[in-house]
């Protein structure tokens, strides 16, 4: 008998909710095993990382705090990956549209009214998300220059510009010497929830309904699932398949864009170090493990949040470096990537036909 994978016809409702839990579970049992090794207790570990980020009712806002541009940059990079375009410059996305905003905010207070300064802020920060993701999106769908290594190598060009400008013209000449902008005037302060919480959680849950209806409920959404299967099939259907591919290539950039601009307007009042910490990095394994549904990534987003945030507690407590959690995140990405294959193959037995050649002797006249 003979093991073999077949192409699913539809989506197993199933393996998409039991694979996205086993490979969970997997890597628990994988970040046990190397806390073992460090002869530490893998259940005390995971204790402290739970308190630490939902013990209180203020270390659960400072997990919302890293999972509202998780879920921006989620939204996004699934988006793309729906479209099997390879979006990895969520993270340079983000900067840019920090950028972006912050001279919004810097630049124009003194002719912009100041009920109009937030909003514009953050309209011009997704706008330079987008034009920093048409990069590649126009360079594949014209010149078909792939797309992963153009969006991963101008993540480093935005945190570039970023630090140049920061670090140069735009230093704040009162910070006594210290990297960053002058503070935004509070005209350009996106409003808080609760703690450090803002209202880009509105935002995001907002937007993943929306997205979702986009995708499952609309024309142009079938038409994108057609592109991701087969570009040809959807040229012989008559769909304009570069068309759509830079316009929902530009969508996800104003999406990763959008979580940057909030969190230069909510979080740190300026444009400063910290701005890019990796979120369009983890958005990628955020968007795998939610199996590119807009409902899932918010939940999601707060686990891997809660990881980030709970690696503080793990370093404190347990002794362990904070990097941890992203130890752990990795740990998640590779059983999710594996079990990715369960949810468009199924595995079937066959037996071996009776009379067939002998090994070795298929060539025998």
């Amino acid at each position: 008998m003979a093991l073999h994978f077949e192409k699913r016809k539809s989506a197993s409702t199933a393996a998409l909710f039991i694979v996205p839990l086993a490979s969970f579970l997997a890597s628990l049992a994988l970040t046990s095993l190397l806390l073992l090794a460090f002869e530490v207790n893998p259940a005390a570990t995971f204790a402290a990382m739970f308190k630490g980020a939902f013990g209180s009712w203020r270390a659960f806002t400072e997990t919302l705090v890293k999972a509202i541009p998780l879920m921006l940059t989620s939204l996004g990079v699934a988006l793309a990956f729906k479209l099997r375009f390879w979006n990895i410059g969520a993270e340079g996305q983000l900067v840019m549209a920090g950028v972006a905003a912050s001279w919004v905010a810097l630049f124009w207070s003194g002719w912009v009214p100041g009920a109009l300064l937030l909003p514009l802020a953050i309209l011009v920060g997704c706008a330079a998300g987008a034009l920093w993701a048409s990069v590649p999106a126009l360079l594949k769908t014209s010149l078909a220059v792939d797309e992963t290594l153009v969006t991963l190598m101008l993540n480093y060009v935005a945190i570039l510009f970023a630090d140049s400008l920061y670090y140069g013209p735009w230093r704040d000449p009162k910070g006594y010497g210290f990297p960053g902008t002058a503070p935004f005037p509070k005209e350009a302060w996106l409003p808080r929830i609760s703690g450090r919480a803002h209202v880009g959680l509105y935002f995001a849950l907002a937007l993943a309904l929306v997205l979702w209806f986009l995708l499952n409920r609309t024309r142009w959404g079938f038409e994108l699932k057609i592109i991701g299967s087969s570009p040809r099939a959807a040229r012989y259907e008559g769909i304009a398949v570069e068309r759509n591919v830079v316009l929902a290539v530009l969508l996800s950039g104003a999406l990763c864009g959008l979580a940057g601009a909030c969190e230069v307007t909510a979080i740190s009042h300026r444009l400063q170090q910290g701005l890019a910490i990796g979120y369009g990095f983890t958005a990628i394994i955020v968007a795998w493990m939610s199996q590119l549904n807009p409902l899932a990534i918010a939940p999601v987003s707060i686990l891997m949040a809660a990881i980030l945030v709970g690696g503080d507690q793990v370093q404190m407590k347990m002794g362990l470096p904070s990097a941890m959690g992203q130890v752990m995140q990795g740990m998640i990405l590779f059983p999710m990537l594996a079990g990715s294959l369960f949810t468009e193959f199924r595995i079937r037995r066959s037996a071996p036909r009776a009379g067939g050649p002998a090994p070795g002797r298929e060539g025998a006249a």
